[in-house]
């Protein structure tokens, strides 16, 4: 090649090379972008057991909100299983996005009996019964012998269960600041006692990914049979040393971090 073509040439080649290089640096760009989805809306649906109310989850509600979630702590009524459960249905049916039940001891058969609605993406049970079809929280207690709190079980005029405070405050809550725990005994909301009789109709967990979060001191259901619970939905596991029945009070950062395990699961975070 003469002189005369050569630096042209070059400088063409250089030209091109540049343009190649710019692009390659566009698509790969492109690609990051594109590969950065955002977080899906959801929401943590918190529920409540006996003897507690949507106050019980006030340690947790912030925790979950600094992360991006949105949350909702509904109301129970105690009255009955079905009607415990259309309360949670209908504030699964108000969120847009995807939702996380999160049901603490009477509210995990609530979740297991609300759960089922296709918005729902896990469950998340604290502390808590997980019945299966057919099946009561009596009838998954009855095996067992009477925990020596349920001594405490004061039952009024219209068939509704309270706990004297003496168990409120030693077996309940036995690792919350009596303190507090005193003015949770003082608002405990009653159970009536035929719902420990009603039966889950189709568990939910059968078709969404659970979790399990288990104190070790619990008291009310020992850890040995939330294990079991656990291990026959094959939920994932986690343990909270020396945490009572009430773990979402006592221990929030741990509850709300197994939450949020379960909200980056599905892209919720």
């Amino acid at each position: 090649m003469t002189s005369r073509f050569r630096k042209p040439f070059i400088l063409a080649a250089l030209a091109v090379g540049a343009l190649a290089t710019s692009a390659i640096l566009t698509g790969c760009g492109g690609t990051s972008s594109a590969a950065t989805i955002p977080p899906t809306p959801t929401t943590a649906v918190l529920v409540h057991g006996a003897w507690a109310d949507g106050s019980s989850w006030a340690k947790v509600t912030p925790l979950l909100q600094q992360r991006g979630l949105k949350v909702v702590s509904v109301q129970l009524q105690r009255s009955s299983l079905g009607d415990d459960a259309a309360i949670v249905r209908r504030a699964i049916e108000a969120e847009s996005g995807q939702v996380i039940l999160v049901g603490h001891s009477y509210g995990g058969a609530v979740i297991t009996e609300a759960g089922t609605s296709a918005k729902v993406v896990n469950l998340v049970y604290v502390d808590a019964f997980a019945p299966g079809d057919n099946e009561s929280i009596n009838d998954l207690t009855k095996p067992y012998p009477a925990g020596e709190w349920q001594k405490g079980i004061v039952p009024d005029s219209g068939g509704y269960l309270t706990l004297n405070t003496s168990v409120y405050l030693n077996n309940f809550a036995a690792d919350v600041p009596t303190s507090e725990a005193t003015v949770m005994a003082t608002a405990q909301g009653p159970i009536f006692a035929h719902v420990l009789d009603d039966k889950v109709s189709n568990a939910a967990w059968k078709s969404k990914p659970s979790y399990f979060v288990v104190g070790t001191s619990d008291q009310i259901i020992p850890a040995a049979f939330q294990q079991g619970e656990a291990a026959r939905i094959k939920a994932q596991v986690t343990m909270i040393p020396g945490a009572s029945h009430v773990s979402m009070v006592s221990h929030p950062t741990e509850v709300a971090n197994v939450i949020l395990t379960a909200a980056a699961s599905v892209n919720g975070i």
